[in-house]
């Protein structure tokens, strides 16, 4: 069985939060509703991850135990990494590397611009992006089949299998 990285963009959050700031930001109510579905889509699939990454950023949290409850994936597994916030793609390859040999099915959650970068830069080619130019909008999951060993990720080493959008998903 290949090895495959899920790429998560954390789902829609509240701007109107007042002073919560950037990395307080909770989930909206879209959001509060896509991310289960996602982690539901996933279940059903066969898609449960042997590790899942997250940003510690509220929203991105949010997003995680939302997606983990709905596999039943345990939260207290959720390896939460400060360097996911903000990161770019040299970051999330680097963090990548460190993850097990263990691990066949590998789920980051996070945001962009650094998340879109990474996909473009594993996949290697020029995708098809949305009339919006957004190649992953709120709670949208990039599923890549990737090389065998986690520590080689280079530009083009993965092959894009799915882009999967909230609103396409059926209940």
């Amino acid at each position: 069985m290949p090895r495959e990285l899920l790429i998560l963009r954390h789902a829609k959050s509240d701007w109107s939060a007042g002073d919560a700031g950037d990395f307080k930001r909770p989930l909206a109510k879209r959001g509060k509703k896509d991310a289960p579905r996602v982690g539901a889509w996933l279940y059903r699939e066969g898609l449960v991850p042997d590790l899942v990454i997250s940003s510690p950023a509220q929203r991105a949290r949010q997003t995680a135990e939302k997606v983990c409850k709905s596999m039943d994936y345990k939260k207290k597994k959720i390896q939460w990494h400060d360097e996911v916030y903000g990161a770019d793609v040299q970051d999330l390859v680097h963090l990548l590397g460190r993850c097990s040999p263990a691990a066949r099915i590998v789920l980051l959650v996070g945001h962009n611009p650094g998340l879109e970068e990474l996909v473009l830069y594993l996949a290697g080619d020029e995708l098809d992006r949305q009339a919006d130019s957004k190649l992953l909008p709120t709670a949208t999951l990039a599923r890549l089949e990737m090389p065998d060993d986690w520590s080689t990720l280079t530009w083009g080493c993965a092959q894009l299998l799915t882009i999967t959008r909230p609103r396409n998903l059926v209940d």
